[in-house]
């Protein structure tokens, strides 16, 4: 019995559970993904993908948080609301993701063994932005999954983690449907909605 590809296709259940309740903007997509989580700490390091395997302690340190703020982050510590950034925020996120890719893959690419160490450097980088943004509930988050997902299942087919793979394909998928169904679910939010009667009271 294979218990590593056990394990993998387990993780990739979960995984693949996580992401269509975070798409779904459920809140019980996060514990489900601390399940993923554990069980591809042993997977990616079996895999020698280190960088993987140490996003695996932020994910699970965010999925703890993130379960947390989307219950109580609120302005009434109440449910938080879908939220979008700002080009200063964007900024931002692509000057972090770049530095932390560059600083992560010398490290790997230097020090260990680590197989594609700046393209495993990319996705852990970009998704530890993903992941914070998530916990957020900011929409941008999606499209950077987006991103994330198309290297991360070129990554996994070559080191023949073929569960992986075709779990991310999947992660591809839900992430484009993630950011429709969140950008649909803000513009239907109450606050989107007081511009709007402010515009009218004045005009009438």
């Amino acid at each position: 019995m294979d218990w590593m590809a056990i394990i993998e296709w387990t993780a990739v259940i979960f995984g693949f559970i996580c992401v269509l309740l975070n798409a779904m903007e459920n809140v019980w997509g996060w514990p489900t993904g601390l399940v993923s989580v554990g069980l591809y700490f042993i997977v990616f390091f079996h895999a020698k993908l280190y960088a993987d395997f140490t996003l695996q302690i932020f994910f699970f340190v965010t999925g703890v948080y993130g379960w947390y703020h989307w219950l109580y982050g609120g302005k009434e510590k109440d449910d938080l609301p879908i939220t979008t950034s700002s080009a200063r925020d964007w900024i931002w996120y692509v000057v972090i993701g770049v530095a932390a890719l560059l600083i992560i893959g010398y490290l790997f690419d230097t020090f260990t063994d680590a197989d594609l160490a700046y393209w495993d450097a990319y996705t852990t980088a970009f998704s530890l932005v993903a992941q914070i943004l998530m916990a957020r509930k900011k929409i941008e988050n999606w499209l950077i999954w987006i991103a994330v997902d198309i290297i991360a299942i070129g990554i996994y087919y070559v080191k023949g983690l073929y569960p992986t793979a075709i779990l991310y394909t999947g992660f591809l998928v839900l992430a484009t449907i993630g950011y429709l169904n969140w950008r649909k679910r803000m513009l239907a939010q109450p606050q989107n909605f007081e511009p709007l009667i402010e515009e009218m009271g004045t005009t009438n």
